[in-house]
């Protein structure tokens, strides 16, 4: 996350897998009904803002930004442990996590005050045809600079509230990435950084230079400094680390914009960044979904503002946790 000068606040982002992740970007009006997706204890709610989002799989919302300029991203982490849901309390599917922020917040805080009153409970299940328990934690951003990081750790909620939090990766959670950060940040980075693609390792290296770049109020350079450290923590395509599905190969990056509220987008199969710019995108109820299919691996190439390659198209279907867990 990087502040700049006259209110510039951008969010970078990489999305490392381990195989195709089908990704597309979708545009979901406000006024939309959803469920937490867990049977009859499902939480309900009716977004209040539109938002543009990148999928995973088209079954989860994994990154995103709202018309108010608050952005979500979920990424992995191994430790997470979730509480144990009763099946009664209301229930919110990890598939929905991000979006349930992107609909009903326009700030950090709201988001986190929100979830300080533990109303509803994550409910997270295996990924389709991988075997693996989604263990995932959030951040979220917003356009007056506010940061917050939201892990289930030992079954409980713990939550990281500061604008000085700029830097999230994967393992180990959130209070030991901060320790690391603080012993590198004693070595210096114009000394050393490391080097691997281990998570604790890219935490130091974006730490240090998302401070390091230039405090600037021009959104182009402030948006190439911010591309350009994304990239610097990125995994070049064809790594992975067996049985780390977190430390693998870079699929795609974004950058959101949350003062002019201008969403980036890159593939890492594409040469071409292209964005959407939310001021210019309907969110009305009667607007519809949109989507903006981006093909395997994400290498539909597209090029500047991509607004006008947006097609109609049907919702799709938040991944529920099936009816043997209610």
């Amino acid at each position: 996350m990087y502040l700049g000068t006259e209110d510039i606040v951008l969010t970078g982002r990489s999305m490392d897998w381990h195989s195709e992740i089908g990704t597309n970007i979708w545009v979901f009006p406000r006024g939309t009904d959803r469920t937490g997706k867990v049977g009859p204890a499902s939480k309900e709610w009716t977004a209040e803002y539109g938002s543009v989002i990148a999928s995973a799989y088209d079954i989860a919302t994994t990154d995103g930004m709202n018309e108010a300029g608050l952005a979500a991203n979920v990424l992995w982490l191994t430790e997470s442990d979730y509480p144990e849901w009763d099946g009664d309390t209301p229930g919110l599917s990890i598939s929905v996590w991000a979006q349930y922020v992107l609909d009903n917040f326009a700030t950090v805080a709201e988001a986190v005050e929100n979830h300080r009153k533990e109303e509803f409970v994550v409910v997270s299940d295996e990924i389709p045809d991988e075997g693996r328990f989604a263990t995932l934690h959030l951040s979220m951003s917003d356009a007056t600079g506010d940061s917050a990081i939201l892990e289930y750790i030992d079954g409980e909620l713990v939550i990281h509230h500061d604008r000085e939090y700029q830097v999230m990766t994967n393992s180990p959670p959130f209070d030991q990435q901060l320790a690391l950060d603080k012993y590198w940040s004693e070595i210096g980075g114009t000394v050393m950084l490391p080097g691997t693609n281990r998570p604790a390792d890219r935490f130091a290296r974006a730490s240090f230079y998302v401070d390091a770049i230039p405090q600037t109020q021009n959104r182009r350079t402030a948006t190439a400094s911010v591309f350009g450290v994304i990239r610097n923590v990125s995994v070049p395509y064809g790594i992975s680390t067996p049985d780390e599905p977190h430390i693998s190969s870079t699929r795609w990056r974004t950058v959101a914009d949350h003062r002019d509220r201008r969403y980036y987008f890159e593939s890492a199969f594409s040469p071409n960044v292209f964005w959407l710019d939310l001021d210019e995108i309907d969110f009305a109820a009667d607007a519809g979904v949109r989507s903006l299919p981006l093909g395997e691996n994400q290498a539909n190439a597209f090029a500047g503002d991509a607004a006008t390659e947006l097609v109609e198209t049907e919702p799709f279907e938040f991944l529920g946790v099936p009816a043997s867990l209610n």
